[in-house]
């Protein structure tokens, strides 16, 4: 079974039964001992750009949504499928679906999201992002996901309230709230944690976790 380490903020690592060790945003918290076999970066920001955090083993591959952003979507503008549009990739056991991820903070041309297929899983990490498209007009419920993990701090992100109602657009099984504070101190991960804004994420099947928390999936 695959495993979800919550290391803070929007910083995590999969590990798959096969032994593929997955990190997506790191910069927060520990858990990087673990020789990386894809690092996903959703964007350039530093607290979710830290690449050489963990050892990285031969024929590591670094997935940065900076390089996908703009052709992905300019593909969409021009009425390039959700799915199937020729961005998908593959690695170690790993399937990747970059989607949309934006806010006033964060261009949509600079910025993705990933659906990730593991181990039977399909896991949506959202990125630094509002309510998108892709949300809005079912893409992401259609997938009939798993996991998602949306942003909550309300400052650099949306707020719990829209985050919320984010979760019930994308109608995952699970979802999870994640980086609840604007940066502060990354080797003090549960000063990223708030546990007002984790009490009051409303979303179905609602799953909190504390940095350094580890999930069965």
């Amino acid at each position: 079974m695959a495993k979800m380490l919550y290391q803070g903020h929007g910083s995590y690592r999969f590990t798959l039964d096969c032994g593929t060790v997955v990190y997506v945003d790191p910069f927060a918290g520990g858990g990087y001992s673990l020789p990386a076999d894809l690092i996903l970066v959703t964007h350039e920001h530093f607290d979710h750009n830290q690449v050489d955090k963990m050892p990285h083993r031969p024929g590591c591959r670094i997935v940065r949504g900076s390089e996908i952003a703009a052709a992905l979507h300019r593909a969409r503008q021009e009425g390039a499928p959700f799915s199937g549009n020729g961005f998908e990739t593959e690695h170690r056991g790993v399937s990747i679906l970059p989607v949309e991820a934006c806010n006033k903070n964060h261009p949509i041309d600079e910025c993705v999201g990933f659906v990730l297929r593991f181990d039977g899983v399909l896991f949506y990490t959202s990125g630094d992002t509002s309510t998108t498209e892709d949300m809005r007009n079912g893409s992401l419920a259609n997938l009939h996901l798993d996991y998602a993990v949306f942003p909550v701090d309300g400052f650099y992100n949306m707020d719990i309230e829209e985050a919320g109602a984010c979760a019930k657009l994308v109608q995952a099984k699970h979802s999870i709230p994640v980086h609840m504070v604007p940066m502060d101190n990354p080797e003090d991960p549960s000063r990223l944690f708030a546990p007002d804004k984790a009490n009051a994420f409303a979303a179905p099947g609602k799953i909190v976790l504390r940095p350094g928390d580890e999930l069965s999936l």
